[in-house]
C-alpha cells in the first residue's frame, strides 16, 4: 500500500479543541485535555498529521534511553480506514530509528482488532498483556503490549 502524503507538525496548544474533539469522538474513555497539555509540555513527540491541509490524526510518543512507546496514535474517524494510520506509524518508527530508539512499545486494547492487524503488519509482536488495563463500561479490559525492535546497537 503506499504511503498517504500527511504533513507532519508539531502539535500546539491551539490544536486541543480538535485533538480533543476527535479523541471525544473515537474513544469511550478518551485523555483528558490536560493529559495532552502535560505530554506537550514535558516534551513527549506529540504530532498532528494534516491532510489536504486539514488535520487527519495525531500521535503522542515518546523516546528515552533507547527506547520508544506509542503513547496515543489516533485518526479522525472520517478518514479511518484510509492508510492515515499506516503513514503515521511508518512516521513514528522512522523518527525513534533515527533517534536510535532499539525498541519501540505500545499497548493495545484487545477488542481492537483493526490496530492489531496493522501493528502486526508493520512488525510488531506480542510480548505480553497487562490485564484489566483499559476501563470499559462494563469493568476492564486487557491491554495486549506489543514491540518493535528498531535499531541494533553493533
Amino acid at each position: 500500500m503506499a504511503s498517504i502524503p500527511l504533513i507532519p507538525r508539531q502539535m500546539r496548544i491551539d490544536d486541543l479543541p480538535w485533538v480533543m474533539a476527535v479523541e471525544l469522538e473515537s474513544y469511550p474513555f478518551p485523555w483528558t485535555e490536560g493529559i495532552f497539555y502535560d505530554c506537550i509540555h514535558v516534551g513527549y513527540q506529540c504530532q498532528i498529521f494534516d491532510l489536504n491541509q486539514e488535520p487527519a490524526g495525531y500521535a503522542i510518543f515518546s523516546i528515552a534511553a533507547g527506547e520508544a512507546h506509542i503513547l496515543n496514535l489516533c485518526v479522525k474517524p472520517i478518514v479511518q480506514r484510509k492508510g492515515i494510520g499506516r503513514s503515521m506509524l511508518q512516521f513514528v518508527i522512522q523518527t525513534a530509528t533515527l533517534q536510535r530508539a532499539e525498541n519501540l512499545f505500545l499497548e493495545v486494547r484487545q477488542s481492537n482488532r483493526a490496530a492489531i492487524q496493522l501493528y502486526d503488519a508493520m512488525g510488531f509482536h506480542q510480548i505480553g498483556v497487562r490485564v484489566g488495563y483499559y476501563p470499559t463500561k462494563k469493568g476492564n479490559e486487557d491491554a495486549i503490549v506489543m514491540a518493535k525492535a528498531l535499531f541494533l546497537s553493533p
